[in-house]
């Protein structure tokens, strides 16, 4: 895919004039703030909490990213990130790259802020019924508004025509994508994007499995309910079909793979 980002490398590149060190740094700094000074959001917070609350984990035929959700209910700095986020002027947000990782961050944010509101709990599910889906429930202020988890994926997310979101945006459970252990920024948006549908297909537990000899394709049910998102890009088979191993990639664009769907473990990603 064409990169609509600026690397943190190409952005460095351009101070050789100044010290390697600074240089850096500075690039680091202007890859979260978006290139657009300090008007977007700062998701330094974030990137610090995923840092320390996040780690790779197994557990009997899976390996996902483990949210520490007791210590993170513990730490302040989760709090100040919240409350920042509900006074965020979201005109602020220039660029499709600004909108889509902010949104990407503030989903995620939001899942674990509504875990850690109902916690101890065994589901995200937990903290909603039947008549009232915890999807629809408010889960925290965003620039002003209370915003609800289905809001943010369908009325903004996928309205922005980016299916590799649905690799990127994390609900809490053990089915899902790996929750990424750095926040989402707009001058690294591309190649993190990227990144995360490859690491998600990899999962043959979460993602992707092909049975060659069989000629059956073994995909994450993410891929049936959200089906529609991946038309534009030659329907979901072409689409995981970039990311696939020269093996899997020949039955994925054969035609004539059988699909079925891997059940969906909505287990909360805790250790």
């Amino acid at each position: 895919m064409r990169s609509e980002g600026t690397s943190i490398k190409s952005i460095s590149g351009k101070f050789k004039a100044i010290p390697r060190s600074l240089a850096v740094a500075f690039a680091f700094v202007l890859a979260f703030s978006g290139t657009s000074g300090a008007e977007s959001f700062d998701f330094s917070g974030w990137d610090a909490l995923l840092k320390t609350h996040v780690s790779p984990s197994t557990r009997p035929g899976i390996r996902f990213n483990a949210v520490a959700y007791a210590r993170l209910k513990e730490d302040p700095r989760f709090a100040q990130l919240t409350g920042d986020l509900g006074k965020f002027p979201l005109d602020r947000l220039n660029s499709r790259e600004e909108r889509l990782s902010f949104w990407i961050n503030v989903y995620n944010i939001l899942a674990v802020k509504t875990v850690l509101d109902h916690f101890p709990v065994k589901s995200i599910k937990d903290a909603g019924n039947i008549v009232s889906p915890v999807w629809k429930r408010p889960a925290g202020t965003v620039g002003g508004g209370e915003r609800t988890l289905h809001e943010i994926e369908h009325d903004i997310l996928r309205k922005m025509g980016e299916p590799r979101i649905h690799s990127a945006i994390v609900c809490a459970s053990l089915s899902c994508p790996d929750l990424r252990m750095e926040a989402f920024v707009p001058g690294a948006l591309n190649a993190q994007l990227d990144g995360q549908m490859k690491t998600f297909l990899e999962n043959k537990e979460k993602g992707l499995r092909v049975d060659v000899q069989g000629g059956r394709v073994y995909l994450s049910s993410i891929f049936k309910w959200f089906a529609e998102d991946f038309e534009s890009k030659g329907g979901v088979l072409a689409f995981v079909a970039q990311y696939a191993a020269p093996p899997d990639k020949k039955i994925l664009t054969s035609g004539k793979a059988k699909i079925s769907y891997l059940d969906y473990d909505w287990s909360l990603n805790e250790p």
